[in-house]
């Protein structure tokens, strides 16, 4: 089981995310902005941070930097979740950090494959 981030302002798409990774097996937890995502990221390393980038504070790009700096988090996969789909959009999150990038609106079945994918690869 891993342990996954999910940092989403929108409730109903952060249910929708979570109800679907944790039906693929993964221990979720949530975050509302930026904010709270860093201090989850205090309190407990997750394997994997499902990101937004339009959130209230910090954006998701600030996020993954801030994310990229702090000791500890060597190896955390980011997955950029957001509705900006602009050529310029996608490469400032690879800029920023991110392993991965999808468009909303999404599939949640493509979400969970994904999330799985990147996972095996980050294992050792």
């Amino acid at each position: 089981m891993s342990n996954v981030l999910i940092v989403e302002d929108d409730l109903d798409i952060r249910d929708l995310t979570v109800f679907r990774l944790e039906q693929a097996g993964h221990d979720v937890r949530t975050a509302g902005d930026g904010m709270e995502a860093l201090a989850a990221l205090e309190e407990q390393r997750p394997d994997i941070v499902i990101l937004d980038w339009m959130m209230p504070g910090l954006s998701g790009p600030e996020v993954c930097r801030r994310l990229r700096a702090m000791p500890g988090m060597e190896g955390v996969v980011v997955l950029m979740l957001t509705s900006k789909a602009q050529e310029a959009d996608v490469e400032e999150g690879f800029r920023a950090g991110a392993d991965d990038y999808m468009v909303k609106p999404f599939s949640p079945r493509e979400l969970a494959v994904r999330v799985g994918a990147l996972l095996a690869r980050a294992r050792p």
